[in-house]
């Protein structure tokens, strides 16, 4: 790729798609909180009972918030032309669709991060596992947003895709709702989080080549 420009273009304007009106900082925000807050009016407020659920609550919590914003990411550039010029540059449309994925996570998802140790501590998630925990979720939020851009790429061409969306995405989510709520228990000794790692990986592999086929699909 010799004209990076179109990458850096790609990523300002996501950057600016994904604060609009602060709905792409505020809603994710506002489900996780949300999600995990419901969990000791419904099921008491017993210590030993949030500590052996909290970690798996969090965890699916976290992959519903991720999808809160999905369906935005590609669905205006459809709309406004923005892919068919995407197509036709130089740039690989794989990298550009990673270029947005990465500036949607970085405002939707990285903050969940910072509130991952308060919510742990009202499911009784102990202290000491709020810095793997803080690790974990970054590792795993990043995968939700990899895989869940898939999605949102074969949804694009869909008005109200937020369901479908979520329908394709969810599948791909469970290994790394399984690897990180374990994550949460074992810390940095267990295996877990090399699993939850793997996982991330795989999707970076897969996922940019995957949004790139399905917005080329969406073009034509």
């Amino acid at each position: 790729m010799s004209n990076p420009a179109p990458l850096f273009s790609a990523f300002r304007q996501a950057l600016s798609e994904a604060w609009a009106s602060g709905a792409g900082l505020l809603l994710p925000i506002g489900f996780f909180s949300g999600t995990a807050m419901l969990v000791p009016f419904t099921l008491g407020d017993e210590a030993e009972t949030l500590a052996k659920i909290g970690p798996g609550v969090l965890w699916l919590a976290l992959a519903l918030a991720s999808l809160v914003t999905l369906e935005r990411v590609f669905q205006a550039d459809l709309q406004d032309g923005a892919l068919d010029l995407w197509v036709q540059e130089e740039a690989s449309i794989s990298l550009i669709a990673l270029t947005k994925t990465l500036a949607h996570w970085l405002i939707s998802g990285a903050p969940l991060i910072l509130m991952a140790p308060i919510l742990g501590r009202l499911l009784g998630v102990p202290f000491e596992d709020m810095v793997p925990a803080m690790a974990a979720y970054g590792i795993g939020g990043f995968t939700f947003f990899l895989w869940g851009g898939v999605a949102a790429a074969l949804a694009a061409g869909v008005a109200r895709a937020g369901l479908l969306i979520a329908l394709i995405a969810i599948p791909f989510f469970v290994p790394a709702i399984i690897f990180g709520t374990l994550s949460l228990t074992e810390g940095f000794d267990g295996a877990s989080i090399l699993f939850l790692s793997a996982a991330c990986l795989f999707a970076l592999g897969v996922a940019p080549a995957a949004m790139g086929a399905a917005l080329r699909l969406a073009a034509e």
